[in-house]
């Protein structure tokens, strides 16, 4: 398709994605967020973990599920912090660290009930945060022989964990609609394709390309700019070309 040799795109894409995080990394300080939604979204490296053997696991650590942790500020839509790794309290704890060093003063967090998140969150946040967690229940449907849909939320119960959260702002659908965006737009994370990744740093790259496109490159259709720009992290929208 292009003329040129796969490994050589493969090698473009580690560099400009790593290059992306760094850049992320300098720029991502000092946000102002009334709010921030915490989610993961799961694709895998390699091989899923339901069916892998226990040989390969030691012998690839990296193979079998990753998740992909986002952080977005439901008002600017810019995604101040992300992280690739297993859905265990260690990434969670970094994930937290992380951005707990990017938000400045006080802010709502709203998460899933993943159990990592509550000592993570009072860890590195402490009394600069309110936090709530909040559940949801779905309901099955069935749309007949031979056809899926996917279940309806059918509930939500909100749990109060730190300080006292304004419940107008206890949300998690901007985030979980950004799950979406990320699995339209990047192969890797489609359903029952053969795009996964093979190489953990592959994904971390692929991400890092994209998370950085989105805040800094594509405008936002409710904002009519980019949410780095909404943020006040920048002036200007940046081109692809600039960034490679």
């Amino acid at each position: 398709m292009t003329g040129v040799h796969k490994k050589t795109i493969m090698k473009l894409l580690v560099e400009v994605g790593t290059r992306c995080r760094q850049m992320m990394d300098e720029r991502m300080r000092g946000i102002r967020c009334e709010a921030v939604e915490c989610d993961e979204i799961w694709t895998f490296v390699g091989k899923k973990e339901g069916v892998m053997k226990a040989g390969e696991r030691k012998a690839n650590p990296e193979f079998g599920d990753a998740y992909t942790y986002i952080a977005l500020d439901p008002i600017s839509k810019v995604i101040p912090a992300f992280h690739v790794g297993k859905r265990d309290s260690i990434n969670t704890h970094h994930f937290i660290e992380d951005l707990s060093r990017r938000i400045d003063g006080a802010t709502q967090v709203s998460t899933d009930a993943w159990g990592p998140y509550s000592p993570a969150i009072a860890r590195y946040f402490g009394n600069r945060a309110t936090y709530a967690q909040i559940t949801k229940f779905y309901a099955s449907t069935n749309p007949g022989p031979g056809r899926y849909a996917p279940p309806k939320v059918s509930g939500t119960v909100i749990t109060e964990v730190l300080g006292i959260p304004d419940y107008s702002k206890v949300c998690t659908s901007f985030v979980e609609r950004q799950n979406l965006t990320l699995r339209m737009k990047v192969a890797r994370f489609h359903r029952l394709t053969l795009a996964f990744s093979r190489k953990l740093a592959n994904l971390k790259a692929a991400v890092a390309l994209y998370f950085w496109s989105y805040n800094f490159c594509l405008i936002h259709r409710s904002l009519r700019m980019t949410p780095a720009m909404a943020a006040g992290i920048t002036d200007r929208i940046w081109e692809l070309g600039e960034l490679i």
